[in-house]
């Protein structure tokens, strides 16, 4: 095992014994931060989530949200605000959170965090970005 995987392990561990049911994410990207995680990007349909760490790049693979083809449906911001909040207020879980991205049009999001932000990208190019606030560990 890399120091890289070691220390993102150890970074998620951490995140899930101090994070709150509802309005955990903050927490999750604070744990993340401070193990040296720059940023990461989770690519949607496949389930795919690379991370930059200052350790070296990481890829962690979930069970895929489609397999052959699928149309992507159009870039919907409502309905990914509905999901973000939905997600933020703890009535779902993290594949629901996924699916309901993919269900808005969402193919991949990025999540910076030194600036605290996550931006969501549709196919023809759309986004949207959501600021998240700075929280204590």
């Amino acid at each position: 095992m890399t120091t890289a995987i070691s220390n993102l392990q150890s970074a998620l561990e951490r995140a899930a014994a101090v994070r709150p049911e509802v309005g955990g994410f903050p927490y999750l990207a604070e744990s993340l931060r401070q193990a040296g995680v720059l940023c990461c990007a989770m690519a949607v349909p496949s389930n795919a989530m690379l991370y930059r760490t200052d350790a070296g790049p990481i890829a962690v693979q979930g069970e895929p949200l489609i397999t052959g083809m699928a149309d992507v449906a159009p870039f919907d911001r409502q309905a990914l605000v509905g999901a973000l909040r939905a997600d933020q207020a703890g009535e779902t879980t993290f594949p629901e959170f996924l699916q309901g991205c993919w269900q808005a049009g969402v193919v991949r999001y990025d999540v910076d965090l030194g600036a605290r932000t996550c931006t969501y990208y549709g196919a023809d190019g759309d986004s949207y970005t959501e600021s998240y606030p700075s929280v204590e560990i």
